[in-house]
This record gives structure tokens, C-alpha cells and sequence, in this order.
């Protein structure tokens, strides 16, 4: 073999070496960006899931960003066990949930009721004292000098028509039903500003018959959790009632009102609060943020007083606090 052909030979195996150690850089190159990728999509993929137990992240564990995405594929069957989940966590967290209006009887109740339309029930219950001390039956107040009932109401807002409404209803009571509150739905939503919401208030609450109340809070966090897209309330109240047994009603009403309330308001709801965020689809429509969520936190939940002036004992021993009266500041 001549000089010239060996070199020749000592030049191609060189160059098969450096070709072969460039390709290995190239794969070991590759293969690193490859699993940082996985690293950082993993890492985004984990950002976005709400955290496993909501009582972490009221503790203080970092926030989790979340995207409110719709339960893919959600069968009916899954949809009735996520719904009974949810109101099973949030009877935990609110054991001693009942009507935030302050009542003795189903007369009060249901004049309370209607009184607390474009207002809240910390005002009704710090109006409805003086009211019903000055007018304590449905004779009373349907004999009552409306201008006198106007000047009590006057705190509630519409107070005209608030005046008409339960002086009209009283007046009802007497000549239909002798001065007694019907314990039939049927009888209760003839009442002059008595619906179906006023009407289930005072059955479920007064009679201790099964009732759905769809107020403003029941309606937005039900399509927040995406239990229905019904916007009518009474496609509402059909739709959710049909995702548990009648029983649990009244009680399902007072939980998501409570957490409507309390947690998951309309304008910034306290994701980062939430007991029952790893089963909420809206999770991350609100602070995600531990520490800012329990800023936005109301009633007892915050450390401030609840909304009646006379809550029950249980509610009290649980550590809620009295409603200040009117006029108390």
C-alpha cells in the first residue's frame, strides 16, 4: 500500500470519529432540552390545578393558578356525585347554616322575607324589631297607617312598595286564611310579593317542609359549579333538585347561600379560602393567594358579626357573633 493511500485512509477515519462524537453532542443536546421541556410543561400543567385541600391553602401552601375549564364529558351520574360532594363538604364547614332572618313565627318570617328584596338581612333584621313590636299581628299591620309603616321600612330601600306589599299580604292572611300563614305552596304564592323563593323560605323554615330558595347567591354559584346553564330560576331550582333527594333541600340552600356569602363572592370570589376548590370548575376566577383570599372573607369567616341580631345558640357556640342593631354604627 502506497504513502498516499494510507494517508488517505488516516483522513477518512478521522472524519468518521469527529461525525460521530458531533452526533452524540447533537443527541445529549436534545435529550436535555427534551426532559427541561417536560420539566417546564409540568411545571405549568401542575400551576394550573387547584389545590388538593383547600384547608392548605387557607394555612398558608403557595398559591395555585388556576383556568376555569368545564368538567369534559361530565356524565349525569358524575355530575349528581360532584354535587352531593360539594354539599357534603360545605355541611362541615357551615354545621350550624339556617336563616340569616331573625323570626319567632311564619308571620315574621315571611313579612322578613319580603322585606329583604334589593337589601340584605342584616337590614331587614335590624328594621323588622320596631316593626313588629309596633304591628305584632297580621291585623295589626293590615289595619297599620301605611305612611307609618313607609317611615319603619324607610331603611330597607323601595320602601312604598315594600309597605304595600306587606300590608297587602297581611290583609290576605286575614280575610283568607284567618289570620294564620298557609303552609301550602299553592296558598302562599297568591300573597301579594310572596314567590316561589319567599314562598320555599318560609316552608322550609317555618314548616319544615323541602324547599329550594334560588336567590342571586344559589343561582351564581350553581352555574359556577356548573350543576346547570339555566339562568329561569325555576329551571334552576328544577334542575338542581333533581341532584338530590328532597330531604336535603332546605338544607342545600342554606350551605350554598352561607358559601355564596361568605367564600364565593360575585365580584372576587376568595378562591385560595375554598373548602371545596379541587371540586369548583371556576377555581381561579377569584384570589388564588392564600393570604389575600382570607382578606376577602365575610361574616364569621372573617372574624365579623353575622347578620341577625338573634342567631341560634348553635351558632353562637360555634363562634359567631350578633348582628349590631340599627343605629349601633
Amino acid at each position: 500500500m502506497t504513502a498516499k493511500k494510507t494517508a488517505a485512509k488516516k483522513v477518512t477515519a478521522a472524519k468518521a470519529t469527529a461525525a460521530k462524537a458531533t452526533a452524540k453532542k447533537t443527541a445529549v443536546k436534545k435529550t436535555t432540552g427534551n426532559q427541561t421541556a417536560v420539566k417546564k410543561t409540568a411545571a405549568v400543567k401542575k400551576a394550573t390545578v387547584a389545590p388538593k385541600k383547600a384547608s392548605a391553602a387557607v394555612r398558608g401552601a403557595p398559591a395555585a393558578k388556576a383556568v376555569a375549564k368545564p368538567p369534559k364529558g361530565e356524565s349525569q351520574t358524575a355530575l349528581v356525585r360532584r354535587a352531593r360532594r360539594i354539599n357534603r363538604e360545605l355541611a362541615e364547614v357551615y354545621p350550624y347554616a339556617h336563616p340569616e332572618l331573625d323570626f319567632e313565627n311564619p308571620f315574621q318570617l315571611v313579612v322578613a322575607t319580603v322585606l329583604s328584596a334589593q337589601t340584605t338581612d342584616l337590614r331587614v333584621n335590624q328594621t323588622t324589631p320596631a316593626l313588629f313590636a309596633k304591628y305584632p299581628t297580621p291585623e295589626d299591620l293590615a289595619a297599620a297607617n301605611p305612611e307609618e309603616v313607609e317611615e319603619i321600612l324607610r331603611p330597607t330601600g323601595f320602601f312604598r312598595a315594600k309597605t304595600k306589599s306587606v300590608t297587602g299580604l297581611s290583609k290576605a292572611l286575614v280575610e283568607q286564611f284567618g289570620g294564620e300563614v298557609p303552609g301550602r305552596l299553592e296558598d302562599l304564592v297568591k300573597l301579594p310579593g310572596v314567590g316561589r323563593k319567599t314562598a320555599f323560605v318560609v316552608l322550609g323554615n317555618a314548616f319544615g317542609r323541602p324547599g329550594i330558595t334560588v336567590d342571586t347567591h344559589f343561582q351564581r354559584l350553581v352555574r359556577r359549579w356548573q350543576w346547570t346553564a339555566e339562568t329561569d330560576p325555576d329551571k334552576i331550582e328544577a334542575a338542581v333538585g333533581a341532584l338530590f333527594p328532597k330531604s336535603e333541600w332546605t338544607d342545600l340552600s342554606h350551605h350554598v347561600i352561607w358559601h355564596g356569602r361568605r367564600i364565593c363572592h360575585a365580584r372576587k370570589p376568595a378562591c385560595g379560602a375554598c373548602p371545596i376548590a379541587p371540586l369548583c370548575p371556576a377555581y381561579g376566577e377569584g384570589e388564588t393567594d392564600p393570604e389575600k383570599a382570607r382578606k376577602l372573607l365575610k361574616y364569621e369567616k372573617g372574624g365579623f358579626p353575622g347578620q341577625r341580631l338573634n342567631p341560634p345558640q348553635a351558632y353562637l357556640d360555634a363562634g359567631g357573633r350578633a348582628a349590631p342593631p340599627l343605629g349601633a354604627g
